[in-house]
């Protein structure tokens, strides 16, 4: 309680102790003049007190409105703040995220539509080609591809359009970027020369036609063997004695002739007739002929009989 407070509250106090104090019975004198006039002055000086209250109230009200109102301007500072980062922060994300898709959109291009990965004819190289296969129809079957993305080029369909050429039995595809290829073919070599009706026919180990010629060749043995039924599994016995051959025997050579898969027999360019059998033992049987020839045990013979390989008979 304040000092003016104090001084208000004394009178009513002082009273209170004189009332107490007055003896019981004693009656009250009437209030002399003075003390009847001391009543509108109190309560002048209630209302006074009262006043200076509330104007001293007032300043505290004020300071604290003014306190709340410089929080929320704060507050609303760092809201406006926050949802400028935060618009910020997402105009960078989409920005990386357009970024991405352009260099995406960029490498689809390079490799898909551009004419940099585009497959260039003049950059394949092919190797293999043998004996049989044309180079022109290599190039003709790679130029149909031409301009292909070498991302996308099926080197599968390439391979097979390959293998339909005469001549080649397999092909193997290399990427070499950015716009090349490395071929490497595997020709159906002629191992012997078929009559037929135009010429002759070139066969391989596996009696594919290969290639064709008016006249019999002289680095190919020419295969006679009788038409019929049985026609593919005598040509098949020939060729299987010819591939047991070794290399330096297989080029003397020059006829070869069968009724029958088990009647074989072929004449050699500067020596005998030779008489085999079937296809059974042809590696030993190309060993014992070897032998013969090179040790002269065959010298002056007109036929050399190795049908049976253990046992066998030189005649002349």
């Amino acid at each position: 309680m304040t000092a003016e407070h104090e001084s208000l509250a004394a009178p009513w106090r002082r009273g209170d102790g004189e009332r107490r104090a007055r003896p019981a019975g004693a009656r009250t004198a009437p209030a002399a003049p003075e003390a009847r006039d001391a009543g509108p002055s109190v309560r002048s000086r209630v209302a006074s007190a009262l006043h200076v209250g509330r104007r001293r109230a007032a300043p505290m009200v004020d300071a604290a409105g003014a306190r709340v109102g410089t929080v929320t301007t704060r507050l609303q500072a760092r809201l406006r703040e926050r949802a400028r980062a935060q618009r910020r922060l997402s105009a960078v994300v989409w920005a990386r995220r357009a970024g991405y898709l352009a260099i995406v959109g960029l490498v689809a291009w390079l490799v898909l539509a551009s004419p940099v990965f585009a497959l260039d004819p003049a950059e394949v190289e092919t190797t293999g080609y043998g004996t049989v296969v044309e180079p022109a129809d290599v190039s003709a079957t790679v130029a149909q591809f031409e301009g292909q993305s070498l991302a996308t080029l099926s080197t599968s369909r390439l391979a097979d359009a390959l293998r339909e050429i005469p001549g080649v039995r397999d092909a193997a595809i290399e990427r070499v970027w950015p716009a090349g290829l490395l071929i490497e073919l595997t020709s159906r070599e002629p191992v012997a020369a078929v009559p037929v009706e135009d010429g002759y026919a070139f066969v391989d180990s596996e009696a594919t036609t290969v290639g064709r010629a008016d006249e019999a060749p002289d680095d190919l043995p020419v295969v006679t063997i009788p038409v019929g039924e049985d026609h593919t599994r005598v040509l098949a016995a020939v060729l299987g004695v010819i591939n047991q051959l070794p290399v330096e025997l297989r080029d003397r050579v020059q006829d070869v002739s069968a009724g029958t898969e088990d009647t074989v027999t072929f004449e050699l360019r500067d020596g005998p007739r030779v008489e085999w059998g079937s296809a059974e033992d042809s590696a030993l049987k190309a060993e014992v002929l070897q032998v013969l020839l090179d040790s002269g045990q065959a010298d002056g013979a007109t036929v050399i009989d190795v049908s049976a390989p253990t046992l066998p008979i030189t005649r002349s």
